[in-house]
């Protein structure tokens, strides 16, 4: 019997050992009815009876096999498929495994009907298994398409609804602050604020972790700054955050240059953070920037035990944390340890750099280096 006539007329068989393993692939299949398990499987299977029997030029069947094919049905049942799988909670593993079930359960169900392994029987298989990677293609894609977009919904729901309540936070910290009516209301400001600050950099360096994880460079968009002012900023900041600790700044040359400020803020607020937590007690931290012909240079040191050497080749990865002795008191338990990710991510979307040195005589150094001027192609970069 020809694969594609089976694929028609035995698509009931196959429907039911669908379903029998889409059931297993918990825990989003758990509640699934019969439909929801067997979605659009009796479309995609008639699709591949009908692809197998249709015309095909070598270069044609190549393509398609590559997952390449033309997008002539971006409403095609597979498609469909990949998007319903992933508003079921189905990941992306369990999507493929259906498609490697099918295949399976296909081929044990249709060989033992074949009399003898002929060339027509070769290219039945051949064609078959380029539509099932056709489909499995589309469907991967329209997965993957929509799983982005919820992710990007739920990072700006997030952010909005995590930094009006910080606002509101610090707004309440600062009355508390400027407060006559006693030294303890502004005592609770400042920790209010402090607080606030501290979950405001966590917020950031999250939501930045989680839109570099989407793919590509971090965003930005850059315009005319001068690099002294955000500095300024980050050290107002840090300096909340911070109280017990000394930064000691210094400037020199021409600091104007076209930078997203907003992010650049968080890149020196970041170090400051880092380097106030890992510091030796009673010891300030140096923070310098300097304008060089095509560059801004930023340096901030902090003294206190070096940094192991196999440490800092992974310093800049997402979720690594250097151990914190006695010594160090500013670390908080609840850091995320992305903040020199999102630096070194931050630099790397300006067209720049950023490295870090460390040595127990001279104290452990963090150096970022921006262009004065963003390539053209980080230009068109937006926020998101």
């Amino acid at each position: 019997m020809k694969l594609s006539r089976f694929l028609t007329e035995r698509a009931e068989d196959i429907l039911v050992q669908w379903e029998a393993f889409a059931k297993t692939l918990e825990p989003a299949a758990a509640s699934m009815t019969s439909v929801a398990l067997r979605d659009h499987a009796q479309q995609m299977i008639r699709a591949i009876a009908l692809d197998i029997e249709s015309l095909q030029s070598s270069a044609e069947q190549i393509t398609k096999s590559h997952g390449e094919g033309p997008a002539k049905y971006p409403q095609s049942a597979a498609s469909l498929h990949g998007r319903l799988r992933e508003v079921s909670g189905f990941s992306l593993v369990q999507l493929t495994a259906e498609f490697r079930a099918l295949r399976a359960s296909v081929l044990r169900l249709w060989l033992p009907n074949i009399g003898e392994f002929t060339e027509e029987v070769h290219e039945e298989l051949v064609r078959f298994n380029e539509a099932v990677d056709q489909a499995l293609a589309e469907s991967a894609v329209t997965f993957s398409e929509h799983n982005n977009q919820t992710r990007e919904r739920f990072l700006a729901i997030l952010g909005h609804d995590l930094r009006t309540p910080l606002a509101a936070i610090s707004m309440t910290g600062h009355l508390l602050v400027r407060s006559t009516s006693s030294e303890g209301n502004a005592a609770t400001g400042k920790r209010l604020l402090r607080s606030a600050a501290t979950m405001s950099t966590m917020v950031n360096d999250l939501l930045e972790y989680s839109r570099t994880q989407l793919g590509g460079t971090m965003p930005i968009a850059p315009a005319p700054a001068n690099m002294e002012n955000i500095i300024k900023a980050a050290l107002q900041d840090a300096a909340s955050a911070y109280p017990d600790c000394v930064f000691d700044f210094h400037s020199h040359g021409d600091l104007s240059g076209v930078f997203d400020d907003v992010r650049m803020q968080q890149v020196v607020l970041n170090l400051l953070a880092n380097a106030a937590q890992y510091r030796a007690k009673e010891t300030n931290v140096m923070l310098g920037v300097a304008g060089e012909l095509d560059d801004v240079v930023i340096a901030v040191t902090n003294f206190g035990p070096a940094i192991p050497a196999e440490s800092l080749k992974t310093i800049f990865s997402a979720m690594v944390q250097l151990p914190v002795d006695g010594e160090q008191p500013g670390r908080p338990r609840t850091s995320l340890g992305l903040g020199l990710f999102v630096a070194r991510e931050t630099a790397l979307a300006h067209g720049g750099s950023i490295h870090v040195s460390s040595s127990d005589v001279e104290g452990t150094t963090f150096t970022v280096r921006i262009p004065r001027a963003v390539a053209p192609s980080k230009m068109a970069g937006q926020p998101c």
